[in-house]
């Protein structure tokens, strides 16, 4: 409906326009999207068959097939090629009813994130400590981290556990749900895509040290603020685990850039300072033995009830995430609109590039009528890169060490059998899902 008064549009423009924000054209089916997404994966977890992430793998490694050469250029257009398809996809559903993109972006939520299934697995681990079986611990880790773990006695199983579970939560819940808010389903979709394909290619290997690297430089770029954001969160959340807040924000700024990867650090140093732990230290990927900084030293080795602990934490962060990218949607959103609405109530329109016959001085065209705003005005609105050894038996880019769970380990299998290779590659995501 059309405003037909001013002094009732100017009303409502103050009562809903607070904190420079357009409450009534926020992002409310976004917000609601993402929570809902958050709750699913939660209650249900990954689909066992049919995942998208792993059709997204097997596409992949037929394109791959057919694209690989060994230079940058035209690994920098196998990942623009991949990447472009679903973000595009993603942009299909922006003109629906608020309820429809709130389902959607829902749907997307669940698909990209990968919660539940990370701390299974954990608890999996856990649970075969607790009966002193140490061959099946070792085996259930396998589905958690891409280095050996025949030899790992009960403390290095802790270790690796909870350097996985504070890495993934960050690539696997953190930053899926940061770029969900910020770009929408298209930034849920592209991120799980770039995540995907540095798990798939993003290897220092023969094979992929060319054709891989624009996939492993996107999916560092990727990652670098919700890394950051991971962090905070942690030590937000601290104490539900029985941890320190400032000691997680001191270990992490301490630490972090130690590192090989510029965004795992940040994480696994937040968890080890949260939870009081030492972590690094020397990890077999069979290809290789890394020596990794230690990150926390001031704190004791991981021991096996601290796997509970960590696990509980990653939950913390996950709700702490849910939150907090729901109002980033929300002001995100209402910003956009409010800017949008701000240019259309001044009455005026901002000249075309065909403007250029009127005269000099005209900047503006006035617009008839009162300005159009307020409610009813139209303004509403998816383990060094973590995995297995790669399919070749080259050596991971620096960085991720943890295999991600579920779907990513799927997508990754698919892509190991189109292209013909013998050895696994860590699941779709940069170092997880």
């Amino acid at each position: 409906m059309r405003c037909t008064s001013r002094r009732r549009a100017g009303a409502r423009e103050a009562g809903v326009n607070w904190a420079g924000v357009n409450w009534a054209g926020a992002n409310w089916a976004g917000a609601a999207g993402l929570l809902a997404g958050v709750t699913v994966d939660q209650l249900a977890g990954d689909p066992r068959r049919g995942h998208p992430v792993a059709l997204f793998g097997a596409v992949a490694g037929r394109l791959e097939a057919r694209m690989w050469r060994d230079d940058r250029t035209a690994g920098a257009g196998y990942a623009a090629l991949l990447v472009a398809a679903p973000v595009l996809l993603g942009m299909l559903p922006g003109r629906l009813p608020a309820r429809w993109r709130a389902a959607v972006t829902a749907l997307a939520a669940w698909t990209v994130l990968g919660s539940r299934s990370l701390t299974a697995e954990a608890d999996a681990v856990a649970a075969c400590l607790r009966r002193a079986d140490l061959p099946a611990a070792r085996e259930q880790l396998t589905h958690l981290v891409g280095r050996r773990t025949d030899t790992l006695d009960e403390a290095e199983i802790a270790r690796a556990v909870v350097e996985s579970l504070a890495e993934n939560t960050s690539d696997a819940v953190v930053a899926p749900l940061l770029w969900g808010a910020l770009a929408g389903v298209p930034g849920l979709l592209g991120y799980r895509a770039v995540n995907t394909l540095d798990a798939m290619v993003g290897h220092h290997s023969p094979r992929y040290e060319n054709f891989g690297w624009a996939a492993a430089r996107a999916d560092d770029v990727a990652n670098y603020l919700p890394a950051r954001l991971t962090a905070v969160l942690t030590a937000a959340v601290a104490r539900v685990a029985g941890g320190s807040g400032r000691a997680a924000l001191a270990t992490a700024l301490a630490d972090g850039q130690r590192h090989p990867s510029p965004n795992a650090g940040v994480a696994e140093a937040a968890f080890a300072g949260a939870l009081g732990l030492r972590l690094g230290g020397r990890n077999d990927y069979g290809s290789q033995t890394e020596d990794r900084p230690v990150l926390g030293g001031g704190g004791r080795a991981p021991q096996p009830d601290d796997i509970a602990r960590a696990a509980r934490l990653s939950r913390a962060v996950t709700l702490a995430a849910a939150g907090t990218c729901a109002a980033v949607a929300l002001v995100v959103g209402g910003r956009s609109r409010l800017a949008r609405t701000g240019a259309a109530g001044s009455g005026f329109l901002p000249l075309a590039a065909g403007g250029a016959n009127l005269p000099d001085r005209a900047t503006a065209l006035p617009l008839p009528g009162p300005p159009r705003t307020g409610w009813n005005c139209g303004a509403g609105s998816p383990a060094a890169r973590t995995a297995r050894s790669p399919p070749d038996g080259g050596t991971r880019r620096p960085g991720s060490q943890s295999r991600p769970p579920g779907h990513a380990r799927r997508a990754a299998s698919a892509q190991s059998a189109s292209s013909g290779s013998s050895g696994r590659a860590r699941k779709g995501a940069t170092s997880t899902w």
